[in-house]
């Protein structure tokens, strides 16, 4: 086993699935065009979870996985290899330090389930919201973030905040719907 006590934090790479707007094609791929282009991220290609996982979509049209692995389907998705400050930068985007998302361990394959299993990590909607969020989707839900979903997000800047925060209106979005 090669000896990576002498390599630097920012050599060091994280495996990161993006089942969301993350995505090529999606709202917030140009954060990952960019870590692309500055060598903080590389596209590994196209996975799936290997267990079945919750992927709803939640206020504003933002995709969550849901941490309750066996339910759901297995979700498509794109492994990219990212270092420490583009796992930085993927942080703030989600909201790691607010408690809007958490990034958790995930095992994905690619293509098919006859392929090797990759430990990977992921953005999950924060414990304190998460199965709350699985029950008002009727515990139902996708096997991908699609073309059909993502028409449906609402990019950050076009959103009215009246002075609150995602977690403000996600509260509000799951009181209401009681």
């Amino acid at each position: 086993m090669a000896d990576t006590s002498n390599v630097n934090d920012e050599e060091k790479r994280t495996f990161i699935f993006s089942y969301g707007t993350l995505k090529r094609g999606f709202q917030n791929y140009n954060l990952t065009q960019n870590l692309i282009s500055q060598n903080d991220a590389v596209y590994i290609g196209d996975f799936f979870t290997y267990q079945p996982i919750p992927l709803v979509i939640g206020i504003y049209g933002i995709p969550y996985l849901i941490n309750l692995p066996g339910s759901g389907q297995r979700i498509k998705g794109e492994l990219y290899s990212v270092t420490a400050s583009g796992l930085a930068l993927l942080d703030d985007l989600e909201g790691v330090a607010i408690g809007h998302y958490e990034r958790l361990p995930i095992q994905v394959v690619g293509g098919d389930v006859e392929k090797e299993v990759v430990s990977a990590e992921a953005y999950f909607a924060h414990r304190s919201f998460g199965n709350e969020l699985w029950k008002e989707n009727g515990e139902m839900g996708l096997s991908e973030y699609s073309e059909i979903e993502g028409r449906k997000y609402v990019l950050k800047g076009d959103r009215v905040e009246y002075g609150r925060t995602i977690l403000d209106d996600l509260r509000l979005f799951l009181a209401d719907s009681h």
